[in-house]
């Protein structure tokens, strides 16, 4: 048995990127998620440290991303990760691993 399953919170980098693929919407951006600074007990700092990770939600979810979603918004995300690859026009082969959203919740919405 495995198990492909990703839970973040944390606050959209920057505005969905919206884009249909045969006719279907897809919107794409990144989630920032901030492990806090801390001290451990021989006295050593450790610095904040933040993760980015690049989001793809399909169909109604990307509907509600286009409307909603903004720089800023922290959300609660339930997905899994998917990895892949593709040849640009130069030749130069490329890898991205996202975060396929299967669930997600608003939980606040950046101050206008």
């Amino acid at each position: 048995m495995s198990i492909n399953k990703v839970i973040l919170i944390g606050n959209v980098g920057i505005d969905p990127n919206i884009r249909y693929v045969e006719k279907r919407p897809v919107a794409d951006f990144t989630l920032a998620t901030t492990e806090r600074a801390f001290k451990t007990t021989s006295g050593v700092e450790v610095p904040e440290r933040t993760e980015w990770h690049r989001l793809v939600m399909w169909d109604g979810a990307a509907e509600v991303a286009e409307k909603y979603i903004r720089k800023g918004t922290k959300l609660y995300v339930e997905g899994k990760l998917r990895t892949r690859t593709w040849t640009d026009k130069n030749a130069i082969s490329h890898r991205t691993t996202e975060v396929l959203v299967e669930n997600f919740e608003i939980l606040s919405r950046p101050q206008q």
